[in-house]
């Protein structure tokens, strides 16, 4: 056979293989369900639940643990112990912002959570060694808030560092990754967006339910590092389970840094603080390109001092501008949007502020409380199971049954506003706390006439029953009113300001108690504090709750200023509308379905 013969058969044996090879990648991509149509949706959001359950079962319950573990095994006092937690979660909190900034400016969110999810087992197993080897525990030092020195201190800070940067990070991007699941674009993504939050919320009590029975317990009974140890192996098949997912998510790439966006707008309206604006505002730029069609904002008039950063400079054509020259009135109306979500961060804060006392000082009162359960020992660290079973059940009721009746009557797809849903968590949260004091003066009048027949650890479960229906309400409110109010490159920022709120709230519950200690030891008959040394029924912990509560009442009125101040953004309006016009569909409906019925994702959305 000639050489151009052989050369003609061999191509001819390339081709078709090439043509076979093709075709099984065909198969593979309807195998794996890689196609467009079929990525994103509850199919695929069914993954970030199952991280979400698994990693707030280690979490939830470690964080409720530490209290006690501070203080019998590493020999720090109420004060300290309490200050330590509720650091701890301040920083976790505040750290989601790390995860929300590099997921909208450097990296995918998918790609984020990975990341950090990686610092946060590397975490959890630093701890289980320190929590395991009784060498690195600090010998007591005479009732100090804190016994650290050394590098028994250095492990300790960098293993709850680490922890607070992990896991901080994945919340700040986590929450907006899963609502890009859903193309909001079509009512039903809408809708389907909406039951998300609440299944998300769902996922995490579940898991937490676990968490604070079966961890707490085994801790509890067989030594702290045992809970340091089931976090590990939770957080790793977590992560595990996430990234199998890869192939059903819509996955959105970063374009522009939307710090950098802020500062543009902010710097160039201060730049232009002496131009006069246009009488007429369509002279104000805006960006005309086909790529940017259908995310325009439409200018409001509040904040009109900020528009100077669209004011084209004379003689000047927008097109020939660089960015930091001009900004367009969409950039403008996104920092406007910012802005006027920051009261409504504000006055969450407080509720969160409460929050951080059901896990610190609740547990304190627990630990002097009869904790049987028929014959069985009930740890004090378990007792916030009570309002996550609330939680779990009330989700679905709320979800299936609530949602369909409020929507009758208020023509809005979830029944009542997210900012509707938020107030309601805050009165409820106020109550919480009035009882909480309640149970306090019982529980101490009954230790103080017999510390051998204390009351029963259940009677907190009416402040922390109460309190976690409030947190079903405002947590959900908070996060699907971040996402949908913000603009679509500054999502993880804006879901992460329910992360910044309760960052907040812990740091000011610290804050309140050397402030309070202070103040009260001033003008005390005992000279004490209110909360004090180790004795909690030397304490006034009862007026400390009560505090709380009037500074509740107070925050809400304050709220509710806020509250009726916001408007929310037009886009939305017309799907609301179309919503409304269509036909009813329930969630259960809503799950089931057929996620290729949804919009089909765009190419930017499917890039790995």
């Amino acid at each position: 056979m000639s050489n151009a013969n052989a050369s003609r058969v061999i191509n001819g044996l390339l081709l078709l293989g090439e043509d076979k090879l093709t075709n099984r990648y065909k198969l593979l991509g309807q195998l794996s369900f890689k196609s467009i149509e079929q990525k994103g949706g509850f199919r695929s959001s069914g993954f970030i639940y199952g991280l979400v359950a698994l990693e707030n079962m280690g979490f939830i319950s470690n964080v409720l643990i530490m209290f006690t573990y501070f203080m019998s095994d590493l020999s720090f006092n109420i004060p300290g112990a309490a200050n330590t937690v509720t650091n701890f979660m301040g920083s976790t909190f505040i750290l989601s912002i790390i995860g929300a900034f590099v997921s909208d400016t450097f990296i995918s969110r998918f790609h984020t959570i990975l990341i950090f999810g990686v610092v946060e087992i590397l975490a959890f197993m630093i701890m289980t060694i320190q929590a395991h080897n009784t060498s690195l525990h600090p010998k007591p030092c005479g009732g100090k808030d804190s016994c650290m020195e050394g590098g028994i201190g250095v492990m300790f800070y960098t293993s709850l560092a680490l922890l607070a940067l992990g896991s901080g990070a994945v919340r700040g991007a986590l929450a907006a990754f899963g609502a890009d699941q859903f193309d909001t674009s079509k009512p039903k993504g809408l809708k389907a967006q909406g039951s998300y939050f609440n299944w998300l919320v769902l996922s995490t009590t579940l898991g937490a339910c676990v968490g604070v029975t079966g961890f707490v317990w085994v801790s509890t009974n067989h030594g702290w590092w045992w809970g340091f140890f089931l976090a590990t192996i939770g957080s790793f098949m977590g992560f595990s389970i996430f990234l199998l997912g890869k192939p059903f998510y819509r996955i959105h790439v970063p374009k522009d840094s939307p710090f950098l966006s802020i500062s543009r707008v902010i710097g160039l309206a201060v730049k232009n603080r002496n131009v006069k604006l246009p009488e007429n505002p369509e002279e104000l730029h805006e960006k005309t390109n086909k790529a940017f069609a259908g995310k325009k904002l439409t200018r409001t008039s509040q904040f009109s001092w900020l528009d100077k950063a669209a004011v084209v400079p004379n003689n000047s054509k927008p097109s020939e501008l660089a960015p930091w020259e001009v900004c367009s009135v969409t950039q403008v109306e996104e920092v406007k949007i910012l802005i006027r979500m920051l009261p409504i961060i504000l006055s969450t804060v407080v509720m969160n502020t409460c929050l951080a006392q059901l896990q610190t000082f609740s547990q304190a009162q627990g630990n002097t409380m009869n904790r049987k359960l028929g014959k069985h020992d009930f740890p004090a660290g378990s007792i916030p199971v009570i309002p996550l079973a609330f939680m779990t059940i009330l989700l679905p009721v709320y979800e299936f049954l609530f949602v369909p009746f409020a929507r009758k009557f208020t023509k809005h797809p979830q029944g009542i506003t997210q900012l509707q849903r938020v107030g309601v968590g805050l009165v409820l949260s106020a109550i919480s706390m009035g009882i909480a004091g309640i149970v306090e003066v019982k529980r101490r009048n009954q230790s103080r006439i017999n510390r051998f027949e204390p009351i029963s650890l259940f009677w907190l479960s009416f402040q922390y029953g109460i309190f976690g229906i409030a947190d079903m309400f405002s947590l959900v409110g908070l996060l699907e009113f971040f996402y949908k109010e913000a603009p679509v490159g500054m999502r993880s920022l804006a879901t992460s300001f329910t992360w910044i709120s309760m960052s907040i709230g812990y740091f000011l519950s610290t804050v309140l108690v050397d402030i309070v200690n202070a103040v009260t030891k001033r003008v005390s008959p005992s000279k004490k504090g209110w909360i004090n040394g180790l004795d909690l029924d030397s304490n006034n912990l009862n007026l400390f709750y009560w505090f709380l509560a009037v500074l509740s009442l107070i925050n809400f009125m304050v709220y509710l200023l806020s509250a009726s101040l916001y408007r929310y953004k037009k886009e939305d309006d017309g799907l609301l509308t179309t919503e409304m016009a269509s036909k009813t569909t329930s969630s259960f409906d809503m799950v089931s379905a057929s996620e290729d019925k949804l919009a089909k994702t765009t190419s930017e959305d499917v890039k790995d």
